[in-house]
């Protein structure tokens, strides 16, 4: 199945339970370099998951969507490290099964 299937799989059963989430576009390939740099000076990071979910007081949760297949990239493991070493929730997931049985156990 494709990421992005998978992903709006998932953003919706997020909202159906009540959660707010919101996806991070740093997809690579914006156009030219010249686009790309706005995109960095604005805030672009490579590697940063895919949605933020909002779970209330203040906290958020990250996940990052593969398919059956995909793994991270030395970037997403690199973004990985930073959200843990600062106590952000994290977790690389496949399906709308593995979201919601994470955001709903934090």
């Amino acid at each position: 199945m494709l990421e992005s299937k998978i992903q709006s799989d998932i953003v919706k059963a997020l909202f159906k339970a009540g959660y707010y989430c919101h996806s991070v576009p740093n997809e690579q390939g914006h156009g030219n370099a010249i686009r790309t740099g706005q995109l960095i000076s604005m805030g672009l990071r490579p590697g940063v998951a895919d949605l933020v979910v909002w779970l209330g007081s203040g906290k958020v949760a990250y996940l990052e969507i593969k398919n059956e297949k995909g793994k991270q990239s030395d970037r997403q493991l690199a973004f990985e490290k930073t959200c843990l070493s600062h106590g952000y929730p994290y977790k690389v997931v496949r399906s709308v099964d593995e979201a919601m049985e994470f955001v709903n156990g934090l």
